[in-house]
């Protein structure tokens, strides 16, 4: 099978790896659609072949003359429909990163795609095959809490991966959807999944607490160092670039072909997404969600819990301990005694409890590679179907993909209007309900 990839930033990063390492016979990278040549270059330079590079107005052409069957979106948010649809109607299927789009037309523009031409999507929600919530799926499938009531959702992000999102495009709420979607849609999917179940109706608040010139961590940050002209070593709030071969690489270096800067202040103006975020969820089978995404946490990870009509159901997992005040992240492995003095432990802890009986702790299987283990298993399901079993259809489509996004988008109209929406009132293209898209 004939591969190209659409966007060589970061993100493209584990599906090259994965074409030119474990899974190269399962197909070829044969062209990039990028418009910055700098960063393409690079990808060369990981392949070891010279690849030709297309601009994203020639999408087109490129499918056709490199004859490319399938191909691999990791371009912004703002671009995915777009491209989707594009690639579809030029005859390739498409393995897209997750959020499967930003709006009400994006998700439009792929559905009418894929019903005009037959062509296969698939969503990249790497998080459904992590050990620790592949386990939870299951205690749930078989009863073992009884009929899902209600969900508790917490997400933390520290002050070195939150801050993040504030530096670079997805600032910027028309490129990135804000953290409502491009962040929370893997949560999202992540619920809909865990309780086979659709979501109809969403009431959001928030804002812009803790980053942009009036948040709260902007009086602490003292004065802010205009761009190039250094800060201090301490600094946590900064982003040295040449400090990392792979950012200077892709960003810092690559700067001069299209005026996009990576390493942007936290606190600077022009940030147009929130990054404190609480959420409730109504869902068709009657449970409803509590949720909420803080973006500027001490500490990193989520805690679940989830309540049925036979017990409860506890998920716990902290991903990284604490970050210090240089901005440098701690190896929880590096002082184990100083860690159980300072911190909450780093792991993962899945609690079954059934009323009247004692509370049990799962068995979490260890997983393999990224985002909690589940990232191998993905994988093997894009790039070589079929070769293990999947008894918890943990393989996502384009349904999933709207069923993630509409949360998101849902939230980010309650934001404005102040008010619950309904799902049912969005103009989605499909029915999130729908067992199959026709």
């Amino acid at each position: 099978m004939r591969y190209a990839v659409a966007g060589t930033g970061s993100r493209a990063g584990m599906y090259v790896g994965a074409l030119t390492g474990e899974h190269a016979g399962a197909g070829e990278l044969v062209a990039w659609c990028e418009p910055n040549p700098t960063r393409a270059a690079w990808y060369d330079g990981r392949v070891g072949a010279s690849l030709p590079r297309y601009e994203p107005a020639d999408l087109e052409r490129m499918i056709a003359e490199e004859r490319v069957d399938r191909l691999v979106v990791t371009a912004p948010d703002h671009a995915h429909a777009d491209v989707v649809a594009r690639a579809m109607r030029a005859g390739a299927d498409v393995v897209v990163e997750k959020p499967l789009t930003i709006s009400e037309q994006g998700c439009r523009t792929i559905v009418e795609a894929m019903r005009e031409t037959g062509r296969d999507l698939v969503m990249t929600f790497n998080y459904r095959y992590s050990p620790r919530n592949s386990e939870l799926r299951r205690v749930i499938a078989d009863g073992e809490i009884g009929r899902v009531l209600s969900v508790h959702f917490e997400w933390v992000l520290d002050t070195a991966h939150g801050a993040d999102y504030f530096r670079r495009w997805h600032r910027e709420k028309d490129k990135s959807g804000g953290l409502l979607i491009h962040k929370s849609s893997h949560h999202f999917d992540l619920v809909n999944w865990w309780l086979q179940d659709v979501p109809v109706r969403v009431y959001a608040t928030g804002g812009l607490a803790f980053y942009g010139p009036e948040g709260a961590g902007a009086a602490k940050a003292g004065e802010r160092p205009a761009r190039g002209t250094g800060a201090p070593a301490d600094d946590p709030w900064s982003l040295d670039l040449t400090a990392d071969e792979r950012l200077k690489a892709l960003y810092h270096d690559a700067e001069h072909h299209d005026g996009y800067i990576r390493d942007q202040d936290v606190f600077a103006p022009g940030i147009t997404i929130e990054d404190d975020l609480g959420l409730v969820v109504d869902y068709a089978g009657g449970a409803f969600m509590t949720y909420n995404l803080t973006a500027h946490g001490p500490w990193e990870g989520y805690r679940v819990v989830v309540n049925g009509s036979e017990g409860r159901a506890e998920l716990d997992v902290v991903e990284r301990s604490w970050v210090e005040a240089s901005g440098a992240v701690v190896d929880p492995s590096a002082n184990p005694v100083e860690q159980a003095e300072r911190t909450r432990p780093v792991g993962e802890r899945l609690v079954v409890q059934r009323h009247w009986e004692p509370a049990r702790e799962v068995e979490i299987p260890a997983g393999k590679g990224g985002h909690g283990g589940g990232d191998a298993f993905l994988l093997q399901d894009i790039f070589e179907p079929g070769t293990r079993e999947d008894p918890l259809g943990q393989a996502a489509g384009v349904l999933d993909g709207v069923r993630a996004v509409c949360v998101g988008i849902a939230g980010n109209a309650s934001l404005v209007s102040g008010q619950a929406v309904r799902v049912a009132d969005l103009d989605l293209g499909v029915d999130p309900a729908a067992r199959e898209l026709t």
